[in-house]
């Protein structure tokens, strides 16, 4: 009998710089949304938040974070 573990799923929002256009918002949800792990992100055009659900043993806080830089912008973690 095998036991596997249910998905974790981890919450994890980023402040992203650099963009200034609604087209923006779509180009680093493209990106991020590839990563194999996500299974949700939504760019906060507003207050320059990036929300994403993901699967931490399959991507990292630094994966997402080299994705949005992938698409030509600059991301950090944030607490809230």
């Amino acid at each position: 009998m095998t036991i596997t573990s249910p998905t974790t799923t981890q919450h994890t929002i980023l402040r992203a710089e650099g963009f200034s256009c609604p087209s923006c918002v779509g180009k680093i949800e493209k990106q991020v949304g590839r990563l194999d792990g996500v299974s949700s992100v939504k760019v906060r055009f507003a207050s320059s938040r990036v929300v994403v659900d993901h699967d931490p043993a399959r991507v990292s806080v630094a994966d997402l974070i080299a994705a949005v830089s992938k698409a030509g912008y600059a991301a950090s973690k944030v607490a809230f």
